[in-house]
């Protein structure tokens, strides 16, 4: 990691797409996870890597910091909570230097020659609730948002800036499991409700019997949603 006088460099795990690069996919992990480690879970519900023809997958890893909700242990997380709950307020300090952060990882994307209207970010956990904050708050112009297992706070910065937005909103991919302990379904539940009163198009899918989680079905979904937002060369001819 850089300095901390200088711009943070997030760690970075990379899929290649399989032929010519013409969109994007950032995929945030879960607290304390690695975008490595992410990378290596969902090949192994899937049984396979998750890669696409056009698109570039980046896996980046958050910087280690103190996480309250583990007694200020050091976590790979990115950003902190006061507790892991939906009815207390946002750390919004630590959220929106991650917004910058992340910022910089799109404009690299855009650098490179990739539309920004072809780029998608979301994420499992932790990750989802930030690809939120990045998209809603600084980002509507991206592709679309995806969110697995996630949620944001009753009073979250999102909403705010969603009820002064009066632009085209990108579309919201949200997932969750009905047996889920840690983020319970119902978080997720009213959130997409919250969004959906905001503007947002959103379907929410449940996922009956699955915990804290990737699973099979709920990624085969995310994958056909993924192609439907940036189709290859040869999905725009055949529209």
């Amino acid at each position: 990691m850089a300095a901390s006088s200088g711009p943070v460099r997030l760690q970075r795990c990379v899929m290649s797409p399989a032929g010519r690069h013409s969109a994007s996919l950032i995929f945030l992990h879960g607290s304390g996870d690695s975008g490595q480690g992410l990378k290596m879970w969902i090949k192994q519900v899937l049984s396979q890597d998750l890669t696409f023809q056009h698109i570039k997958i980046i896996y980046p890893t958050a910087p280690p910091r103190p996480y309250t909700p583990m007694k200020g242990g050091i976590s790979n997380v990115w950003f902190d909570r006061f507790k892991i709950s939906n009815d207390c307020p946002e750390h919004l300090e630590s959220i929106d230097l991650m917004c910058q952060v992340l910022t910089d990882l799109i404009d690299d994307e855009v650098r490179s020659g990739i539309k920004k209207n072809r780029v998608l970010v979301g994420g499992f956990s932790m990750g989802g609730c930030m690809a939120m904050h990045l998209a809603y708050r600084n980002h509507q112009d991206v592709a679309g948002v995806f969110a697995l297992s996630s949620f944001l706070n009753k009073t979250s910065a999102v909403y705010q800036a969603l009820q002064k937005s009066d632009g085209v909103l990108p579309e919201l991919f949200q997932c969750h499991g009905t047996a889920d302990e840690l983020v319970l379904h119902s978080w997720g539940e009213e959130t997409n409700s919250m969004l959906k009163s905001l503007g947002v198009s959103t379907k929410f899918h449940s996922f009956p019997g699955v915990y804290h989680e990737l699973s099979r079905a709920e990624l085969e979904k995310l994958q056909s949603w993924i192609i439907t937002k940036l189709p290859g060369e040869l999905e725009k001819q055949n529209e």
